[in-house]
Parts: C-alpha cells; sequence; structure tokens
C-alpha cells in the first residue's frame, strides 16, 4: 500500500515540461507516482525523436554504459532524473520519492489522479509527435 501519494496521469503530457515539475515537487517533498507512462508525448517528427533515441540507446560501450532503459516507465523516470541533482543526498532521495508505472497499477486503481494543464499537448504549435510506448517498442522493449 502506498501512503500519501500524488497520482499523475501522464496520458498526453509533454514528457519534458511533465519530467521538470514532477522533479520540482520531489525535491520539495512530495511523493509521486506516474501512471500511464507509455502515453505520454515527445513533441518532434517521428524520424527525428526516434533516431535520437537510438542514438542515446546505442552510446557507449556494452560493458562500462552509459546504460540507457527501453522500457516507457523507465524512460519516463530517467528523464526526471536527468532534472534532479541525483548524485547528491537530496536529488537521491527526491528520485527514490517518483515511481513511474505503465498503465494503472491494482494499489492506485481508484485513486484521484491529477494531470498537469501547463504540460498539456494542447500547448503544441505543432502537430507532430511520439508517444513514450512508440518510442520503446522502436528501441525494442516487451512490455
Amino acid at each position: 500500500m502506498i501512503p500519501m501519494v500524488t497520482v499523475i496521469d501522464a496520458d498526453g503530457l509533454l514528457l519534458g515540461r511533465m519530467a521538470s515539475i514532477v522533479a520540482g515537487r520531489a525535491l520539495a517533498g512530495e511523493e509521486i507516482a506516474i501512471v500511464n507512462a507509455e502515453k505520454t508525448i515527445i513533441s518532434g517528427s517521428r524520424a527525428r525523436v526516434l533516431a535520437n533515441y537510438d542514438h542515446k540507446r546505442r552510446r557507449g560501450s556494452t560493458e562500462g554504459g552509459p546504460f540507457f532503459p527501453r522500457r516507457p516507465d523507465h524512460i519516463v523516470r530517467r528523464t526526471i532524473r536527468g532534472m534532479l541533482p541525483y548524485k547528491r543526498q537530496a536529488g537521491a532521495a527526491a528520485f527514490k520519492r517518483v515511481m513511474c508505472y505503465v498503465g494503472v497499477p491494482v494499489e492506485l486503481q481508484g485513486k484521484a489522479t491529477e494531470s498537469l494543464e501547463t504540460a498539456h499537448m494542447d500547448r503544441l504549435n505543432n502537430p507532430q509527435f511520439v508517444t513514450v510506448g512508440a518510442v520503446s517498442t522502436f528501441l525494442g522493449a516487451k512490455y
């Protein structure tokens, strides 16, 4: 059972904007659970977004990293990590307070979800975007 958690529905939210808001709230001490991580969107043309994530995935070596995730919930959490000072004590504690899920887990079903209006896809001027689920499938995830 998860005590006193803010549940954010990521369906139709811009990944970067959502991640920066969540990172700030986690640093302030809030526990956050992000559901429907696979429905988060990344703005830009499909070819460019997939090429960027393919480059991130292939960078480095298989032995020494850096290691980039394939699963959508891990991609969202990794993006949030990039907006936190995760190598310092406060950032590491904030990162532990953020959980991401594909779909809605059983323990969070029925809880009130929050949608971040400042991160919604309605803010896009250009209608080109890709979901994190599509990026994960392209990278070879089996979620």
